[in-house]
């Protein structure tokens, strides 16, 4: 590659915000392996210690969702393949949209209502360190982390 030339996926029907490298990672993760959709906030680094930690500054995370959701099928069989972390006490008022956002486009890829599930931030936290991977994007707005438990993808008929 020469001077700054990003690396960036060039086929049909694959979203360009997902880079070669997210591809590669979910190519690669397995049946209940669980991806972390995180936030400039969240503490990606720190969290992913132990799995891989995938940089997507500058972008947001609607359109990021979006895009891993054309490629990865969710659990159908358990209650919730998506989980959000909950907010504190202390920012009960807070409105935070971006949770309806997020509400629509999992249903919308999971062909029916789904349920986020809510997990206290601590144990979000404890939940992330044990993803296959983490997504760090440059998502400002408040609590706008998910994780996403991997399905199946049937046999063709």
């Amino acid at each position: 590659m020469r001077g700054s030339l990003a690396l960036r996926t060039v086929l049909k029907g694959i979203p360009p915000i997902l880079s070669p490298e997210l591809l590669s990672v979910l190519a690669r993760m397995g049946h209940g392996d669980e991806l972390v959709l995180a936030d400039a906030n969240f503490p990606s680094a720190s969290v992913a210690k132990n799995s891989i930690l995938l940089r997507a500054d500058g972008h947001q995370a609607l359109p990021m969702l979006r895009a891993i959701l054309q490629l990865l099928p969710l659990d159908q069989y358990v209650p919730t393949p998506a989980f959000i972390m909950r907010k504190e006490p202390s920012d009960r008022d807070l409105p935070v949209p971006i949770v309806g956002q997020f509400q629509a486009l999992v249903s919308g890829a999971h062909g029916i209502q789904v349920q986020l599930e809510e997990i206290e931030r601590m144990q979000f936290y404890e939940r992330a360190k044990t993803a296959f991977a983490v997504v760090a994007t440059g998502e400002t707005a408040l609590y706008a982390n998910i994780i996403l438990k991997k399905g199946v993808i049937p046999p063709s008929s």
